[in-house]
């Protein structure tokens, strides 16, 4: 290497390495080493929105990939909701830049969104992110999740009326991607409070954009931050919510082990066909257990990126076990048919009646 060369890469370490000598910022990083060394591979990227909990996450994920001689990416997603969301993007690459951090802007190809605005622009920079981590082959993707977000989404979550799953699928700092299982998410900030990230961005980079939405009140994560703030002045403390989430997920690793015993023991996949059949006894199981059950196997055959919503589920299990009609019904890409004692759950695209008749029953 020549010596240039040499003396840019001593100038970066030593930039990087020198703000570890503030102690609140070396306290966080050594946090966040310890999350993420049990869980990296040798590739890895970075979600950058541009926050200041993404920058807080991007000078360390830098740090760590220096110290560690590891590989990594640094993905910037224009989402083309904001006007200005594309000379946004642009500044953070140039920034990043500035701290020899290279990036890639993706960017959602302009739509018009009416509504469910934030979960459109999440979705879709998921896929963008995910579909560049396949190409690159990529396995882990980071994100600035912190303790804060796990507050608000267990809000958000519970004024939505969501389940025991939903309450609690923030909470677990590494998850598979269910647009492909190759992947998986990585939250290594879930349990470190915003402050300490806007403390870290403040004293490495300087440099932070601000989303207007993130203050407006038409958006409901703005609402409960509201809410949050009150509550916090009557004792609310995210020890005290993560105490109570962790035993949620105690719980609800006990359902999901009966859920797939379920899937298991009363169902059958038939590849060829692409298509399963539900035994009578699926339907027979605790509540939870057969809506759980069924969501996943209805996603299965329709091939969908989510679940489907809970209450197109349960009223099709009403119709399901209060009838002896045998007309189809559709869901989420699936047809799904009653057929004596069994249910058989075929996809909606190439639906074929003749195929149907050769499956039989259980």
């Amino acid at each position: 290497m020549k010596k240039k060369n040499l003396s840019v890469k001593k100038k970066i370490h030593n930039f990087y390495s020198k703000k570890l000598d503030d102690p609140r910022i070396e306290k966080i990083y050594l946090k966040f080493k310890k999350n993420l060394s049990s869980h990296i591979t040798n590739s890895f990227c970075v979600a950058v929105s541009g926050g200041v909990d993404s920058m807080a996450l991007s000078f360390l994920a830098k740090y760590y990939s220096i110290e560690n001689n590891k590989k990594i990416y640094f993905f910037i997603v224009d989402h083309k909701i904001r006007k200005n969301s594309t000379i946004e993007a642009n500044l953070v690459k140039k920034k990043l830049n500035s701290f020899k951090i290279s990036s890639n802007i993706l960017t959602i190809k302009n739509e018009k969104i009416s509504k469910n605005i934030q979960s459109f622009a999440r979705e879709n920079r998921y896929k963008l992110i995910i579909k560049q981590s396949l190409i690159k082959k990529i396995d882990m993707i980071l994100t600035a999740h912190h303790s804060d977000d796990l507050i608000e989404n267990f809000f958000i979550r519970l004024l939505r009326g969501s389940g025991l799953k939903g309450l609690i699928s923030l909470s677990n700092i590494k998850s598979k991607v269910k647009l492909d299982d190759k992947i998986s998410i990585l939250r290594p900030l879930i349990d470190i409070p915003k402050k300490d990230l806007a403390y870290i961005s403040k004293n490495t980079f300087s440099f932070n954009v601000n989303d207007p939405s993130n203050f407006d009140d038409k958006f409901l994560r703005a609402k409960v931050r509201k809410l949050i703030s009150n509550l916090e002045k009557d004792g609310l403390t995210f020890n005290k919510l993560k105490l109570s989430l962790n035993n949620l997920s105690k719980s609800n690793y006990a359902i999901d082990y009966f859920v797939k015993k379920n899937i298991n023991d009363n169902s059958k996949y038939l590849k060829l066909a692409k298509t399963i059949i539900l035994k009578d006894d699926f339907f027979k199981q605790p509540d939870e257990i057969v809506f759980r059950s069924f969501s996943e196997v209805i996603q299965k055959v329709g091939k969908k990126d989510t679940l489907t919503r809970g209450a197109k589920i349960e009223n099709l299990l009403k119709y399901l076990r209060s009838t002896n009609n045998y007309s189809k019904k559709t869901l989420s890409g699936c047809i799904i048919q009653k057929i004596e004692n069994s249910v058989i759950i075929s996809p909606e695209k190439g639906y074929n009646t003749s195929k149907l008749a050769q499956i039989g029953t259980c």
